[in-house]
């Protein structure tokens, strides 16, 4: 078949499973395993520093991709009361200091996140103008007004780690919402409760990034805990939207349609274990749905998409964390790459478009 065609050049695939990935990559250093994707930051920064990858034999490479990568972010989950308000929401994502966390923890190999469909053509970029901001008149007073005065931008720091004019215009915006610091303590005006707040987490190397903002959020007064339960107790505390936030990631297709209507649509904000894991119930978003999967071509389902991001991204359901533009790979130099790559492979682990290169495997033995 065509599609086929310069595809699976190989006469059998060997796949090893590991339970630990540090045994995995120094089985990969010593030869006993060709090619690995490396989805760490952390290795792809510290763990590949040997004299096989000085000398070319060990060949490290990335290789950019535009594929969607979704939103991986804290969600906050808006049924509950102290989560309700959207500035209070907005207010919290000044305490999250992404530039320091991706220097520090992350050696700098990660873009910030600011669309649910980023990295893709269906991300919302600047203003709205052309077809996106037609469809998005039809909505005018009934969506956040800076949906067309105010690009959404995560808010930015210097990456010192000193965030103080971050956490000042946090406050204010509380204070507009109706909390006030009282004794150390950030307390609604109206009813005197103090906002306290939990991350819940499945995985404890998220701990490593959420502890730091939980120091944020104590200068604001925030009474704010993290607690890592096992996944059995995570998925039912999910499934019965018994969280303050949690750190999800909700990938995306490069041709959304009816899934959608799972993550946003106001029919699934109260449904028991449904994927609509921010509680959002929104009439308008659930019009923008329906026209996106009705959308007649390629460039109205853009629009459409777009137009969603939008309106989602301005009610302040997340606090956006980051993603990797590229797939990056450790392999053996014995491998022969085509010269260009098809879109719809160049976003994803295209391994079998490769090939056995029995000249370059040779002098890799001789090397060895």
């Amino acid at each position: 078949l065509p599609i086929n065609r310069g595809r699976y050049n190989f006469d059998r695939f060997h796949i090893d499973f590991y339970r630990d990935e540090t045994v995995l990559i120094e089985a990969l250093k010593a030869g006993e395993v060709d090619v690995r994707q490396e989805t760490s930051a952390k290795a792809w920064a510290t763990a590949y520093d040997i004299a096989a990858v000085a000398a070319g034999r060990l060949i490290l490479q990335e290789f950019p991709h535009q594929r969607p990568t979704g939103m991986k972010a804290f969600w906050f989950n808006t049924r509950r009361g102290n989560l309700a308000d959207r500035r209070v929401r907005q207010a919290l994502a000044y305490a999250f200091d992404f530039e320091w966390t991706n220097a520090t923890l992350f050696h700098g190999l990660f873009a910030r996140t600011t669309s649910f469909f980023s990295n893709s053509e269906l991300a919302s970029v600047g203003l709205p103008s052309g077809r996106e901001l037609e469809i998005l008149e039809e909505y005018r007073g009934r969506i956040p007004a800076a949906v067309f005065t105010t690009p959404y931008q995560p808010p930015a720091t210097n990456g010192s780690g000193q965030i103080r004019a971050n956490l000042r215009t946090a406050r204010n915006l509380l204070a507009a919402a109706g909390w006030r610091v009282v004794d150390n303590a950030l307390v609604n005006t109206a009813s005197g409760e103090r906002l306290a707040l939990e991350f819940m987490l499945h995985n404890s190397a998220a701990e490593q990034y959420v502890i730091p903002m939980i120091g944020n959020l104590e200068r604001l007064g925030v009474a704010a805990t993290v607690r890592t339960v096992d996944r059995a107790q995570y998925q039912q505390r999910v499934h019965q939207y018994d969280f303050d936030i949690v750190v999800n990631n909700r990938g995306q297709s490069e041709s959304p349609g009816n899934e959608q209507t799972h993550f946003w649509h106001s029919s699934a904000a109260q449904e028991p274990g449904s994927s609509n894991l921010s509680g959002i119930a929104d009439p308008v978003v659930d019009e923008l749905i329906g026209r996106l999967i009705a959308a007649p071509g390629r460039a109205e389902l853009v629009a459409t998409t777009r137009a969603l991001d939008r309106v989602l991204l301005h009610h302040h359901l997340v606090i956006p964390h980051w993603h990797a533009r590229a797939l990056r790979t450790v392999r053996w130099d014995k491998f022969g790459q085509p010269a260009a790559t098809p879109p719809f492979l160049r976003n994803r682990f295209f391994v079998t478009t490769w090939w056995h290169d029995a000249e370059r495997a040779a002098r890799l033995e001789a090397n060895n």
